[in-house]
């Protein structure tokens, strides 16, 4: 079936025309880099550590060594053409090594007792009112406390950490409300029970290396995400992929389909 992720929503609401060339046509400028290499390292570490824990736990390697091993594979994976920078290679080896060793304390800081439920749980949900499309994702980590609430995390990797406009911001924040309400209809829970949160992994802090924080995804920023949601799948069905120039110099540098023969 269609489905539409949280990742090509963001990528429509920032352009529709981008959208195009990335998820109709198959274009894909950026392949990745060290940051990226990084981060799916991590996560794959995250994942692999909450998971030995309790009763079924599964067999493990060192979390460091498994870092190593998931960074430097990631990073063989970057094209050929990429020119790697060394410099930041022998840093973020070093400190996904720390990060490491902070992990499964800071869950048990943050929510003291939980029960793990899920990792990496798949959500292929029916979208209310588009009877041909599903929204997919996946939610990094799902626990439960005894008071019976359902934490849903998403891990983060960046430098020092999020400023208060970052934590707050609509579209970043719109990917865990998307996720509460898809995994609150996928096994019948009363949204009242789910909280979201992000986990940041930082990278250069100085203290306070992992930081976990609530987001609030009550019911009119779920209604506004769903609206932002409904938008998007109206224009994709009547292929309405106008250009937002205003995005052409995003806040990260220019697009990269800027003056290219995909985009003059």
């Amino acid at each position: 079936m269609p489905h539409i992720s949280f990742s090509e929503l963001k990528l429509w609401n920032e352009c529709p025309w981008k959208h195009k060339l990335v998820y109709l046509e198959g274009i894909k400028a950026f392949k990745g880099n060290e940051h990226t290499a990084f981060g799916t390292a991590l996560h794959t570490v995250c994942e692999n550590m909450v998971l030995t824990q309790g009763p079924d736990a599964v067999v493990t390697v060192d979390p460091k060594v498994m870092f190593q091993e998931e960074f430097l594979r990631n990073l063989q994976e970057l094209p050929e053409d990429y020119e790697l920078r060394k410099d930041l290679i022998v840093d973020m080896r070093m400190q996904g090594c720390m990060l490491t060793g902070h992990i499964l304390p800071s869950l048990k800081e943050y929510f003291g007792n939980y029960e793990l439920v899920s990792v990496e749980e798949k959500l292929y949900e029916d979208i209310e009112g588009h009877d041909n499309y599903s929204f997919k994702g996946y939610i990094d980590l799902v626990l439960k406390t005894p008071d019976g609430k359902y934490h849903i995390i998403d891990w983060k990797t960046c430098s020092w950490g999020w400023d208060t406009r970052r934590k707050s911001e609509r579209m970043t924040t719109y990917q865990l409300t998307l996720y509460k309400h898809f995994f609150c209809i996928k096994h019948n829970i009363d949204p009242a029970d789910a909280t979201t949160h992000f986990a940041l992994l930082k990278r250069t802090a100085k203290k306070n290396n992992i930081e976990i924080f609530k987001v609030t995804s009550g019911n009119k920023k779920t209604e506004n995400a769903l609206k932002l949601l409904n938008k998007s799948l109206y224009n994709l069905t009547n292929k309405n992929y106008i250009k937002n120039r205003m995005a052409c110099q995003g806040k990260f540098g220019p697009c990269e389909f800027l003056k290219s023969q995909h985009c003059n």
